[in-house]
């Protein structure tokens, strides 16, 4: 006698109320809660190199050592497989089909336990001989072992918390994912310090206490996002539990192309900065302070994108690829706004931002002499990275990945290039800059030429 009331009173989905929404306020809305969990993150990752930094230079340098490996943890959980997830949810919940984004669920958790079981075997397996390719040896060897150990040990955590923070972003729901990471993120801070050094009673661990708080802050995460799933209407029945192979592949041809994507992104950092190395330490210096800038505006363009992913996913499930068209076209003007002010402030001012640093002359001349170069062409960047999420939800990602595959090609040969020509570290920043260029004009004409209405027959 209840149950009609109750059906009737009951409010749509989250993303059935993305269809026909203004874009822009829309867009503003659902990335709020992502950009301040970036002020948040970036806090943590300050403090960790705070606290690991007051041990000594060698256990910085293990930090160090870990980053890449870690930055590709987060990208391919989060931003790769995770865009995979919050695409197909997204799309089966603008269909219409309700079974199926439950199904998706259990599907996406399969899959996170599988990876995050992956990357504690193949880390745990092979941390050693990886670090000292990148130049660990020594007591930063045996820093990065303790830290990376213990923090891929708990990979799987990791890959829980940003599998259900991409279900739910898919469904519309972007605060609660934020939420959920934030009090990770708070619980992290405090934890670290006293298990780095040793206070409030806990044993001191050195580094190796970081990336035990970096475990139970996810695991922290994972824990209030699962409650919040299971009390929605993305909770599987028993009959969603039935593995398909179809499911799986509705996550994994967005999901498994998009960490190609990711390992690319990495592998570009890691050759660019080998070939920066060459030119002496005060050039990688320089370098690194100019290139903390452009890494600093990929998170923000994570925010954004990451609210565009729904929004493309629930117009192209629903049949409406014009739109979802509109709403990749705004979100990259937002995004490349953005990166063009700050790309042209610190193109007129560079010391201003180097100078934060260091105040060695040689070093402020190679970070000016690379943001004078790069900075004007951010925008390409922020515009390649922002169309990206948004293919991510129309299910089509191969080309802008294929777009990332060339700007690696046109770097990495444009360098060896100027290298064998007896060409300067100019000339090199030169290569970088036509990269992104690259980059964002190929990924641009990928998305304009795109048949997004293709996606909207499931």
């Amino acid at each position: 006698m209840s149950s009609a009331p109750v059906a009737a009173a009951a409010p749509r989905p989250p993303a059935h109320r993305l269809l026909g929404a203004p874009i822009l306020p829309t867009i503003a809305r659902l990335a709020a809660p992502a950009i301040v969990l970036v002020a948040f993150q970036s806090a943590v990752s300050i403090a960790d190199t705070l606290f690991v930094g007051r041990l000594g230079t060698a256990s910085l340098a293990g930090l160090a050592l870990v980053f890449p490996l870690l930055m590709l943890l987060q990208m391919m959980s989060a931003g790769a497989m995770g865009g995979g997830v919050s695409s197909a949810v997204a799309r089966a919940l603008g269909a219409g089909e309700a079974h199926a984004a439950r199904a998706l669920v259990a599907h996406a958790l399969v899959i996170g336990l599988a990876m995050g079981l992956f990357f504690t075997v193949l880390l745990l397996a092979l941390g050693a001989p990886l670090y000292r390719l990148l130049g660990g040896q020594g007591e930063a060897l045996a820093h990065a072992l303790a830290y990376s150990d213990v923090l891929f040990s708990g990979a799987v955590l990791v890959w829980l918390a940003n599998t259900l923070a991409s279900v739910l972003r898919g469904s519309g729901n972007t605060l609660a994912p934020s939420l959920a990471l934030i009090a990770g993120a708070v619980l992290h801070v405090p934890l670290s310090y006293a298990l780095v050094l040793g206070r409030g009673g806990l044993p001191q661990l050195g580094i190796a206490g970081a990336a035990v708080a970096y475990v139970c802050a996810f695991g922290f995460a994972a824990a209030v996002m699962a409650a919040w799933v299971w009390r929605s209407a993305l909770r599987p029945a028993r009959e969603d539990l039935r593995l398909e192979a179809r499911r799986f592949a509705d996550i994994l041809r967005v999901g498994a192309i998009s960490s190609v994507s990711a390992l690319q992104t990495v592998l570009t950092a890691v050759i660019l900065t080998g070939f920066v190395g060459r030119f002496g330490t005060a050039a990688l210096a320089g370098y690194g302070v100019g290139v903390r800038l452009e890494l600093l505006q990929v998170p923000l363009v994570f925010a954004i994108g990451q609210a565009m992913v729904p929004m493309v996913g629930t117009h192209v499930g629903a049949g409406m690829a014009d739109r979802a068209k509109a709403i990749a076209w705004t979100g990259a003007a937002i995004t490349g706004a953005i990166s063009l002010a700050i790309g042209l402030a610190v193109t007129l001012y560079p010391a201003a931002w180097v100078g934060l640093f260091s105040q060695d002359p040689a070093v402020i001349q190679a970070g000016s002499a690379y943001l004078r170069t790069v900075g004007p062409f951010y925008v390409f960047l922020a515009l390649a990275l922002s169309l990206y999420f948004a293919s991510q939800g129309a299910g089509q990602v191969l080309r802008p990945v294929l777009a990332g595959s060339v700007r690696l090609v046109v770097v990495v040969g444009g360098a060896i290039v100027v290298l064998t020509s007896g060409g300067g570290l100019s000339d090199l920043f030169v290569v970088i800059a036509l990269g992104l260029a690259v980059y964002g004009a190929l990924t641009a004409y990928a998305v304009r030429h795109a048949d997004w209405t293709r996606r909207a027959q499931r």
